[in-house]
Formats: structure tokens, sequence, C-alpha cells
């Protein structure tokens, strides 16, 4: 079994912020590929389905981002993961909007839900899928840029992005990164 988990929060009022864009992709992958109704478990919402062969639990944390590796640790302890068969779907800052990049392990960079995953799980080598939406262009912009709403500009990648990521799961799935990378790359890219 494969733990993806999306970070974001819970708060309605929050569901179309930049900081949430882990929730959105675990969405469509979830509605893409047939998975179980979302329900709640280990401090967090979870849907569970197969992708490529592979049984996948999506986790959404409802502990806030500050606080998602409580979430993490929880369903990860239950089904005995080590920390190579989770991978944390999460917004940003260093990569431009609609862009995708995936790592094993490093730091968090300023994100407190990678932060706090790594506090919980004792070991930052699980797997990031890192959804860029760009950098507000100084530190003291940030918070209330990645708290802040997507905007309608942003509309055309970001649902290009998450369906691409959507639609190339299979490849992440079956440990093919590099291609899952390229397919997401080649999906998202200007028409010339």
């Amino acid at each position: 079994m494969l733990l993806w988990v999306g970070l974001g929060n819970p708060e309605p009022s929050m569901a179309r912020n930049r900081h949430n864009i882990g929730f959105m992709a675990l969405d469509v992958i979830a509605s893409r590929h047939g998975f179980s109704p979302w329900r709640q478990r280990f401090k967090g919402l979870t849907a569970e389905g197969n992708i490529g062969g592979q049984k996948i639990l999506l986790l959404k944390p409802m502990t806030y981002m500050n606080s998602s590796g409580e979430s993490v640790q929880a369903a990860a302890a239950f089904f005995k993961l080590p920390v190579s068969d989770i991978a944390a779907f999460h917004d940003e800052l260093d990569l431009a909007p609609g862009k995708m990049r995936v790592k094993q392990g490093g730091g968090a960079a300023g994100h407190n839900g990678l932060r706090s995953m790594d506090r919980m799980l004792g070991d930052p080598n699980y797997w990031r899928v890192r959804l860029g939406i760009g950098h507000p262009g100084s530190k003291e912009r940030v918070l209330g840029y990645v708290l802040g709403d997507f905007g309608k500009e942003d509309r055309d990648w970001l649902v290009a992005l998450l369906d691409a990521v959507a639609d190339s799961a299979a490849l992440l799935a079956t440990d093919k990164k590099p291609d899952f990378m390229s397919k997401v790359a080649l999906l998202t890219q200007e028409p010339s």
C-alpha cells in the first residue's frame, strides 16, 4: 500500500488557497480514478483505490497545515508503512506556477506541513510532489500569498496541472518518478 498525502487546511473558506493545492490534487486523483468516498480516519479524510495495480490510501489531514504530521504518522503507523511508501503533495514557492517536481527527502524549506511531517515521522525521506505556485517576490509577502486564493488568471495552468498529475498518477504509483515528471511536463506545456 502507498500513502499519498495532500497538504492543506480544512476550513471551507480556505479551500481555494494556494496552500491547499495538495488537497486539490488528491480530489482530482480520487475523482479520476474512482476512489471510495472520503471518510474520517487518522485525524483526516481518507479515500481508497487502486492506480497502476497499486493499492493507494489518499489522506487529507484535517489537523491544519502546522500539525499535518500527526495525521500522517497515525496512518503510516497503522499500516506499518516505511517513509519510502509515503508521498506528500504540496505547494512549492520555488517552482513556477504550473510546474511540478518529485524528489525524495530534503529540507522543509519553511513549509510548515513538511516540517510537521519530518518531526512526526522522524525521517524526512518520504517523497515530495512539489506543485509550483510561484513566489510573490518578497519574503514579507509569502504568508498572505500562500493563504490567498488562486485568481481567475491562475485557472488555466492550475486545471492543466491537476489534470496532468491525475492522468499520470499510474507512473508515480509504479515507481516511475522520472517518467511521471516528464509526462506531467509534456501535458502542461504551453502550445507553441
